[in-house]
């Protein structure tokens, strides 16, 4: 590099230069051949976790320019390839504009009420590593996994709630839902609450209310999962709706009923939404009354993997179900354990088809990134040969568009969901 800069050097294998290149922002720690000062000598001592410094190739070819973290496999998360950037509060605006822009015009439009319930900011998708903000109605909620947005944040919070209060959105606050323990890996503590935007008094409340596909929910940002509210089947349910008039429905892994609720509202003859949580049972079934649909719709705490079986063994007519939705929590997070969640797929699909009618119709899906397109639907012809049924295609989707998918970094592809009619 010409130019004199100001930040130390991370001098990249030729690995990690082609994963670089080729527009993926994170170098792994054995993609670090070494570590230099600006002026190119050896450091004595490494970064600071969380600071910026520069990526370049063994012939000193700049790459890109990005967070600094030796507690991390990922040493280093790039924020920019240009070495024109200053990383100053003009940079992070300017950043969040674009992020907001894109929103506003993937869901619908600045007047749109998908907007007032939406994932703002999605990580690297948007350029902030590590970085979740998901919207509720009037509160923005935030999970940071990397440090060096951590050691940002004071600069980002505010900015972001400022554009969003400049064109006309309410936002009393935002919340911190940082008790995940992956935040030790980057040597950050685990915590929650409400961040404190200077000069405000925070809400006294951890609950809100929301409107997706003109239902409503109650959201507990506090305890929820994950932020409280899973935004990203969004249009999905509207798939589901669609299909759901007149038919008994079954809702497997509901959480908080939503995949329920838009097949009871979309004129299903009867619902039945299942949970092994208690708590989301009993969430669900209050989203239902919210909704004045409880007339038609059963919450039943249970496993769903014994409660299959159990149903196909069972003479009860009410056991009898023409459409089954299968939304599962992750069963893998990591590729070590693809091959327990490949069979853990197989066997609820596997149940879900036998149970149903022929002619019946099933919705399943997969949110874990490691449990690829390809595998998933690998399964599914495997569940459906064994279960003596064929798959008639409907659709094939992927998360809401406010959760971006980038083609360069595939861990942002990660929701797939399919409907079929099985015959």
């Amino acid at each position: 590099m010409k130019t004199p800069r100001p930040y130390p050097r991370a001098i990249i294998t030729p690995k990690g230069e082609k994963a670089a290149q080729n527009g993926h922002p994170w170098v792994y720690e054995a993609e670090v051949e070494r570590l230099e000062s600006p002026e190119g000598e050896p450091l004595s001592s490494p970064p600071e976790n969380g600071d910026l410094i520069d990526v370049l190739t063994e012939k000193g070819r700049y790459v890109g320019t990005g967070f600094y973290n030796h507690h991390s496999k990922i040493r280093v998360r790039i924020i920019s390839r240009s070495a024109n950037d200053r990383f100053d509060e003009h940079f992070w605006e300017r950043k969040l504009r674009y992020a907001w822009d894109y929103r506003k015009t993937v869901m619908g439009g600045e007047d749109s009420p998908d907007l007032r319930c939406c994932r703002l900011i999605f990580g690297e998708a948007d350029g902030f590593p590590g970085l979740t903000v998901d919207r509720f109605s009037e509160i923005l909620v935030a999970q940071t996994l990397s440090l060096g947005i951590e050691k940002r944040k004071d600069v980002i919070f505010p900015l972001l709630v400022k554009i969003l209060r400049e064109d006309g959105q309410e936002i009393r606050g935002l919340y911190e839902r940082n008790d995940v323990a992956i935040r030790k890996l980057e040597g950050m503590e685990e915590g929650k609450g409400f961040y404190p935007l200077p000069g405000e008094t925070v809400p006294d409340y951890t609950e809100t209310e929301i409107i997706e596909n003109g239902i409503r929910y109650r959201v507990d940002f506090k305890e929820g999962q994950k932020t409280g509210f899973f935004l990203d089947q969004k249009y999905n349910r509207q798939a589901v709706a669609r299909l759901a008039k007149g038919k008994r429905v079954l809702d497997c892994f509901t959480h908080t009923g939503s995949f329920a609720l838009n097949a009871a509202a979309g004129g299903a003859k009867f619902v039945r939404a299942v949970d092994v949580s208690e708590m989301a049972v009993e969430l669900a079934a209050e989203n239902a009354r919210l909704n004045g649909l409880e007339g038609k719709m059963e919450f039943v705490a249970a496993n769903v993997f014994d409660l299959l079986p159990q149903m196909e063994e069972s003479h009860d007519e009410t056991d009898r179900f023409d459409f089954i939705i299968l939304d599962p929590p992750a069963f893998t997070k990591s590729r070590k354990t693809v091959d327990s969640a490949y069979r853990g797929y197989k066997e609820i699909n596997l149940r879900a088809m036998k149970l149903l009618p022929r002619g019946g119709y099933l919705a399943t899906a997969s949110c874990s990134h490691f449990m690829e397109e390809e595998r998933f639907i690998k399964m599914l012809m495997s569940a459906a040969h064994d279960a003596g049924r064929e798959l008639r295609q409907i659709e094939i989707r992927q998360q809401a568009p406010d959760h971006p998918i980038l083609w360069n970094v595939p861990e942002t592809n990660y929701l797939k969901f399919f409907l079929f009619q099985v015959v």
